[in-house]
């Protein structure tokens, strides 16, 4: 009589799972990009944004998602690339990062990846000098790359005081 094993009781299982690391994927001017998903909270679609008197021309104002105040931050200007033009008609990714919710406004959200960690690379001297400071690392797919923003680092607006 065969018995069934669920998946988390078979030998190894322990091990595929510290094997891979999970990438929720955007896009912005084309080029695709990951966060881990542990530090995703929301999607979002196009949101109604208050501008923030004085603040980085990166951060582009505040939402309210459920009652919280919420930064939003137009990463297409973060990384050094042109600003879209009229309202941000995007998607946003809103993370929470320490115990603060950001919203990482993007062209569009992609799908959740499962990519294997030995496939992990260091930044190439080639990727641009600013994506370099914001990006964990890349992973090159069959037909694209995909760079990995370090949040931490991409919402860190001391460093460049």
């Amino acid at each position: 009589m065969n018995q069934i094993v669920p998946a988390t009781k078979r030998p190894g299982a322990e091990l595929a799972a510290q094997e891979t690391q999970d990438y929720v994927t955007m896009f912005i001017d084309g080029q695709m990009f990951g966060i881990p998903v542990l530090t995703v909270q929301d999607v979002l679609g196009p949101q109604k944004i208050t501008r923030i008197p004085l603040a980085p021309r990166e951060v582009a104002g505040s939402l309210n998602l459920r009652g919280r105040i919420v930064t939003a931050i137009d990463v297409r200007l973060r990384l050094g690339l042109p600003g879209t033009s009229g309202d941000h008609s995007g998607m946003s990714v809103v993370c929470d990062q320490n115990g603060e919710l950001y919203s990482l406004m993007v062209d569009q959200v992609g799908e959740v990846l499962s990519l294997p960690v030995v496939k992990f690379e260091r930044n190439p001297p080639t990727l641009d000098h600013m994506w370099r400071e914001f990006s964990a690392g890349i992973y090159r797919l069959d037909d694209k790359l995909l760079v990995v923003l370090d949040v931490g680092k991409l919402l860190d607006f001391n460093k460049n005081e």
